[in-house]
């Protein structure tokens, strides 16, 4: 499956900046049967772990997280870049490789023992996840997996996230 899916995969080279091969999945979501084989293939490892909710981390997590949400018959949580919520929440503050970032979820997101799987197009430096991973233990969540559709493993973002187990579709070494 991973040879499949890298073929809808593209390299951006320079992208945001100098020196960055930015993995574009647009092409993954624009066709049918690759899309469909990637939620598939998340459906058939999460459909017997009885998962509460799934979070999404924005946003390409959205586009993933709510139809395996859906098909898992779990509730959806969006964890979003600080500001981008209407209602109460909780933030936690992280580093990135040049600078620092926040994200947040609703105060009311996840209620304590929730089975909760986090999924997110890509894993690199791992301080997203690592830091969405955090804010559902606050709440008292038990996260399940971090689960990825593309895994940049020579950045050993893995090493971020703890002992959070983790799942990659496609990974990069």
């Amino acid at each position: 499956m991973q040879d499949r899916l890298k073929k809808h995969i593209r390299d951006i080279p320079d992208f945001p900046k100098p020196g960055i091969v930015f993995k574009d999945i647009t092409p993954l979501l624009q066709n049918h049967a690759a899309f469909e084989e990637t939620i598939r293939s998340l459906v058939e490892r999460y459909v017997d772990q009885e998962i509460d909710t799934v979070v999404g981390i924005e946003s390409r997590g959205f586009l993933f997280g709510t139809p395996l949400a859906h098909q898992l018959g779990a509730g959806f949580v969006p964890v979003r870049k600080k500001g981008k919520l209407p209602y109460k929440t909780i933030d936690i503050s992280y580093d990135l490789e040049y600078g620092s970032a926040t994200i947040e979820m609703h105060t009311d997101a996840i209620e304590k023992g929730e089975k909760v799987l986090i999924i997110d197009d890509l894993l690199a430096t791992g301080g997203t996840a690592g830091a969405a991973c955090e804010l559902i233990k606050r709440q008292g969540g038990d996260v399940v997996e971090c689960a990825f559709i593309v895994e940049l493993a020579f950045l050993n973002g893995r090493e971020k996230i703890g002992d959070v187990p983790i799942h990659s579709l496609v990974s990069y070494s």
